[in-house]
């Protein structure tokens, strides 16, 4: 039996499991993922923290189980999209790595809306412009840090770092890279013309050839096979943008029109299709794992981060107990309960620069009042993304929900009450981690493709059915909520008209 490790580097941990070719676990390991926030609206990563995390989690595996690093075939990479993580041109780190959900570039990116520039680079990215973006985050280190801009030796997302300190090789990945917004959707290449346009045209020799998500990009150094134990010499495979790994084993595909709800630090909405149509809507087209397929999808970090938040800051870990938490929920009367919460503390799905808030509280609440006002928010902001999804995928009726809320069933059921559709839960651990493995299992030759590989792995389903009973009550309240989101708006354009 061969063995494969699929790592998943997320923004809350690092995770490692250890998969045989039929897609069995046989150890998992996670790390916590630590951010830097100095500044508002800064979201940073030490580099060498999160070579040492990757490291850890990889020694911590390799401590659950008896398999031999040598009978382990291969190793790939799923992780967040976007944001930058830079070495300069000795190979060596410049800075921080700066996450996705920062937005330190929200002047440029206003600025660059004002001008249409979003409009006039769509039909050739299929992207639109926010700031987690690369292009965001480079012409703002242009601005702002021009010392380091200038010594940028090559410009990475989170999985081509670490695929990096794995195997000292230089690649981007194309899931990833395809929605960078210095791709050319219609060339499968990078584009010049675009650079120019972000003003950051001296990027263009920092952009590292472009590798797909089952090609072979090297092989443990002798200096990482140190740190993580794994033996010189184990491939490592090109990987995956980790709302890729999600769709893959969530069990959509081009042909059953169920869309996958991705629930973790962002809230994910995918579809798959083997066209690009032109709507009224511009909606984000990225090449898919498999080929001539392409995975849409709308996303916003308002998700389960949000209810992280709360409970890191409204008590220690061991006072949410979700169970208890759960109870408490349930015992609310949603006829009773006028509290609203909009999970804007990382990011909006309604406008640059939107805060977030809680609306309504009064000294009778109880903790459950609060938390069933953080779970319907963040239901809510799935649902303008699900809204949106449904003028590209008319025909869908079913939710595919993986991520950590999922363990909750009062959570998921809250779900199928407020969107109207059936859920299902796939029983699958870790979907970042086996998306990662099953990109290593193809390239290492033990399956033909991706999709032969996800056929071979079962899993059971749970199904939630929503309860019309509830139908009204969520209707009026989300309702409420758009309109406390109008408010939010008002209020962020009045302070930047002062």
């Amino acid at each position: 039996m061969n063995y494969f490790i699929g790592l998943d580097s997320g923004g809350t941990f690092m995770k490692a499991g250890l998969y045989d070719s039929a897609g069995e676990l046989h150890g998992l390991a996670k790390v916590s993922a630590s951010v830097i926030t100095e500044k508002p609206g800064w979201v940073e990563r030490n580099l060498d923290h999160l070579w040492s995390d990757a490291c850890s989690a990889i020694n911590n595996l390799l401590d659950t189980t008896d398999i031999c690093p040598t009978k382990i075939k291969g190793i790939s990479i799923s992780a967040q999209g976007k944001g930058v993580y830079l070495i300069d041109k000795k190979g060596d780190n410049l800075r921080n790595g700066i996450l996705s959900s920062d937005s330190r570039s929200l002047s440029i990116v206003k600025q660059w809306h004002q001008e249409g520039l979003n409009t006039e680079i769509y039909p050739t990215t299929k992207q639109t412009l926010w700031t987690g973006h690369p292009v965001s985050i480079m012409r703002w280190l242009k601005e702002h840090e021009p010392d380091n801009y200038k010594n940028v030796g090559a410009i990475f997302m989170a999985h081509d770092y670490l695929r990096y300190r794995l195997t000292g090789s230089v690649h981007a990945e194309l899931t990833n890279m395809s929605e960078s917004n210095f791709f050319n959707a219609q060339t499968s290449d990078y584009d010049k013309n675009l650079l120019s346009m972000f003003g950051i045209e001296e990027m263009w020799e920092a952009l590292p050839p472009i590798i797909a998500s089952d090609n072979l990009a090297g092989y443990i150094t002798d200096e990482a096979a140190l740190k993580t134990r794994l033996a010189p010499g184990t491939p490592v495979y090109g990987g995956l943008f980790d709302v890729v790994s999600t769709a893959l084993c969530s069990g959509i595909n081009a042909d059953n029109e169920k869309l996958n709800y991705v629930m973790g630090t962002w809230s994910v909405t995918s579809g798959i299709t083997d066209k690009v149509t032109q709507e009224e809507y511009n909606f984000v087209y990225g090449y898919h794992a498999i080929a001539n397929q392409y995975i849409v999808h709308e996303a916003s970090p308002t998700s389960a981060s949000n209810y992280e938040w709360f409970c890191r800051y409204f008590g220690d870990e061991n006072a949410f107990d979700h169970d208890t938490i759960a109870k408490e929920v349930t015992e609310v009367i949603d006829e009773e309960h006028d509290v609203l919460f909009v999970p804007f503390l990382y990011g909006s799905n309604q406008g640059l620069g939107l805060r977030s808030g809680f609306y309504g509280l009064q000294s009778h609440h109880t903790r459950g009042d609060l938390v069933k006002a953080v779970w319907e928010g963040i239901l809510f902001c799935h649902n303008l993304h699900l809204n949106r999804m449904k003028h590209r995928f008319p025909n869908t009726d079913v939710l595919r929900v993986t991520g950590g809320p999922t363990a909750s069933d009062v959570w998921m059921q809250m779900l199928a009450n407020v969107t109207g559709m059936k859920v299902e839960i796939p029983n699958v651990q870790e979907t970042g981690a086996l998306g990662a493995a099953t990109i290593a299992m193809v390239g290492a030759g033990d399956y033909a493709d991706v999709v032969s590989a996800i056929s071979h792995f079962e899993s059971d389903v749970r199904h939630f059915e929503p309860q019309l009973s509830k139908k009204h009550y969520y209707q009026k309240k989300y309702a409420r909520y758009q309109k406390l989101v109008t408010l939010f708006k008002a209020m962020e354009e009045s302070k930047d008209a002062e």
